[in-house]
């Protein structure tokens, strides 16, 4: 399990842009189309709050639904999940396991071998190519 990261509002704030931090937290939700120009080498993405490692490229798919998606989390640990009741519908909620980050939401409907469709804001990811460490 990662070490708890917790930081105020206000630093939450300095640290983030205006979107990133409406997404991360206060679970919101980027346009569809908008933020999936990551580079398609090998690498790792994290959290764009505090740094933490969570899906690798090589579980990154194109779901179609205009955000990044992947078949599963880096490692079982790097991601939570609780129920979203938002909107009228009842949705699996996926968060970073380190800083809470809001990073979207998973659906059983994504390929193998996992069935799962891990459907990620972009602007809740930064990408590290293979060999690079997260800045």
């Amino acid at each position: 399990m990662p070490q708890k990261i917790s930081r105020t509002d206000a630093e939450w704030r300095a640290q983030l842009s205006d979107l990133a931090y409406k997404v991360t937290r206060k679970h919101g939700t980027e346009r569809a189309f908008t933020h999936d120009d990551f580079p398609k080498a090998p690498g790792v993405f994290h959290c764009i709050c505090c740094g933490a490692p969570l899906f690798e490229q090589g579980d990154k798919f194109d779901s179609g639904t205009g955000w990044p998606s992947f078949t599963r989390p880096i490692d079982g640990d790097a991601v939570g999940e609780q129920v979203d009741r938002s909107l009228f519908m009842k949705r699996t909620e996926v968060h970073c396991a380190a800083c809470d980050a809001h990073l979207g939401h998973v659906f059983p409907d994504g390929p193998a071998p996992t069935g799962l469709r891990y459907c990620i804001n972009g602007v809740a990811l930064d990408f590290a190519p293979e060999g690079e460490t997260q800045s």
